[in-house]
């Protein structure tokens, strides 16, 4: 299987602050892969240098065979790398139509002097299939009853639901999915790890997500990788992954147990008495 994305020996520093220090990972195409860790171990920076968000102070990223480590973010998403953000990044006084359409922007191939000839050269058209794009998109995440609403009506689901919607209108081939669960409740959670994994096998979209719930983390991941102040400790089968004591003391705050042999206690507790 081909890889889509290689992070090799990404660091980043603000200042005097190491937010990630010599992180290295391959995700292949087709794969669901989850990045894990305690608040402020690097999980957002490492999203953000692979959408273009930061540039790494050290490291390169390849997306293919192509070295990306400079494109801009604009440039990423029109090499097929989507996004959705931990706080959402809606426009709030649109329609949820609208805002999903502003995903396909990038796709647009008519310009201001083409489109204002609307019905000469092929934009209402090329309109009409973008429109045809988005409403498959709201068939697929539910959102038919509210699709004319204004974003920052709707309850923090159904934004969350939109702000997915939004980033699946870039027809990536990478989406990056940051905390997409976060304040929501048991049936929100189920609803969108559903589409998730839908995303990634119907739609075939490489899935690289940050998520705190581990109960999702373990049902729908192919992979996990473990950041802790900013290092990797970790990489490999979800189960594997969060069995190890390293992983387990970082991120459960659990702490080495010593384990004693019942019968060697006895020789012990018999000599006290």
């Amino acid at each position: 299987m081909a890889t889509s994305l290689e992070v090799r020996g990404v660091s980043l520093r603000f200042g005097g602050v190491r937010a990630l220090t010599d992180v290295s990972f391959a995700i292949k195409e087709g794969e669901l892969f989850s990045i894990i860790g305690p608040n402020g171990a690097g999980k957002t920076s490492i999203v953000n240098c692979i959408s273009g968000r930061y540039k790494p102070t050290e490291g390169q990223l390849f997306y293919g065979d192509r070295d990306i480590t400079g494109l801009t973010p604009n440039a990423r998403a029109s090499l097929g790398i989507g996004r959705t953000f931990q706080n959402l990044a809606l426009f709030h006084h649109m329609s949820v139509l609208d805002n999903i359409m502003v995903g396909r922007h990038h796709l647009l191939k008519n310009n201001f002097l083409t489109g204002s000839l609307y019905w000469l050269t092929g934009a209402r058209k090329e309109e009409l299939e973008h429109r045809r794009k988005v409403e498959e998109i709201i068939d697929f995440l539910d959102l038919q009853s509210v699709r004319k609403a204004t974003a920052g009506t709707l309850s923090y689901g159904l934004r969350k639901r939109v702000e997915l919607a939004r980033a699946m209108a870039l027809e990536p081939r990478l989406i990056l999915l940051d905390e997409p669960m976060a304040g929501m409740n048991f049936e929100e959670k189920e609803d969108m790890a559903r589409y998730i994994v839908d995303l990634n096998e119907e739609f075939g979209m490489t899935v690289v997500m940050i998520e705190h719930d581990m109960g999702v983390v373990m049902d729908i991941s192919h992979r996990v990788m473990v950041l802790d102040f900013g290092k990797k400790i970790a990489e490999g089968d979800p189960a594997a992954v969060l069995a190890d004591p390293h992983v387990r003391r970082a991120y459960l705050g659990e702490e080495d147990e010593v384990l004693v042999d019942p019968d060697d206690a006895a020789p012990a507790q018999e000599s006290a008495a």
